[in-house]
Formats: C-alpha cells, structure tokens, sequence
C-alpha cells in the first residue's frame, strides 16, 4: 500500500506522548504496533474502526482507540477508519442496520419510523430529532447494528489484506520485468 503517504498524515508516537494529556498513556502507546504500517496491523486497525464506527453517539474514535491499545493493531488507521460514519452517510447505514434488524426478527412488513425535523442550517437543532428516529428504531436497530459490524469488520479485514498482498505482488512483478530490460 502507498505507505509513504500514510506516513505523511500519521501522527508519530513520540509527537503525540509531547502531549501532556496523552502521557499517562505512555505504557500503552509504546507498541509498536499501534504505529506500524504494516498488513496485519493496517488490516486489524480498519476492521477495529469498521466495527467500532457503528457504535451510536461521540465515542467511536475513543473505542476505536481504545480497541486497537488492546489488539495492538494500527491506532491512527482505527481511528481514521471511524468516519466512514459520518453525517451524510449515518442515516443509510442505521436505515440498512434497521432493516437488517426487522429481517432477523422476523418483522419484515414493519415501516421505518418517519424521521420529521425542522431543518434551519443548524444542526444542533436536528440533532434531537435524530436521536428521537434513533430511539423509535429500538431492538431492530440494535440488532442490526450488530449484525452489520459483525459482517463489515472481517470483510474488511480480509480486504485490506488481499488489496495488500495484490500491490506487493505487482510491485514485484513490476520489479521483476525492470530487471528484466
């Protein structure tokens, strides 16, 4: 993969421990596989944000944060991965989550709630309404949720290792053929 330009935007370890917030921390940033580029730590650091991207409300990147501490997998990768959910694609994601939820449960005729808000460019203003539309989805919701992380975080996983394992094997055909001339 094109590890020189993930490089450039990943913070180092030794940048973010300067940090007097991130210090106490340091026993658990020090492994150098929260840092490393390399396949299994890229992969295992997307799967952790895919999974944890779903998770409703603030706190996808601290539990991607926190996730990728545990598993020792590519932090920034992890937390980066989180905002494949983001304001324009959260609804699409929780309304497939939701229907997903009603085909496992068996209620597969069952309307999506009416989403209703009064839109004033402020989305502070939305944001009471969504998390009313959040609530209404209830069990099925959840359930998808779930069911959706649980499909999305090894499909990913296994995707970045084979998108990697392609680039390293046309970077040695490539290679190869130089030689060759």
């Amino acid at each position: 993969m094109p590890k020189k330009l993930i490089r450039k935007y990943i913070p180092s370890a030794e940048s973010l421990l300067k940090n007097p917030w991130l210090l106490r921390l340091k026993p658990w940033l020090g492994h150098h596989n929260l840092w490393h580029l390399h396949r299994r730590s890229v992969a295992g650091g997307v799967a952790v944000g895919m999974f944890t991207g779903l998770i409703p409300g603030p706190f996808q990147m601290l539990s991607a944060a926190i996730i990728s501490m545990l598993l020792r997998v590519n932090l920034p990768v992890a937390v980066f991965t989180t905002f494949y959910t983001n304001p324009f694609t959260i609804v699409p994601i929780y309304i497939l989550a939701y229907k997903m939820g009603n085909f496992v449960t068996g209620h597969r005729g069952e309307a999506l709630p009416h989403l209703a808000f009064d839109w004033h460019g402020n989305w502070f203003d939305a944001l009471p309404a969504f998390l009313d539309w959040v609530a209404a989805l209830g069990m099925p919701l959840a359930l998808g949720l779930i069911l959706l992380g649980c499909i999305l975080t090894p499909a990913s996983y296994f995707l970045v290792r084979g998108l990697w394992r392609l680039h390293v094997m046309l970077a040695w055909r490539k290679r190869h053929l130089r030689r060759l001339t």
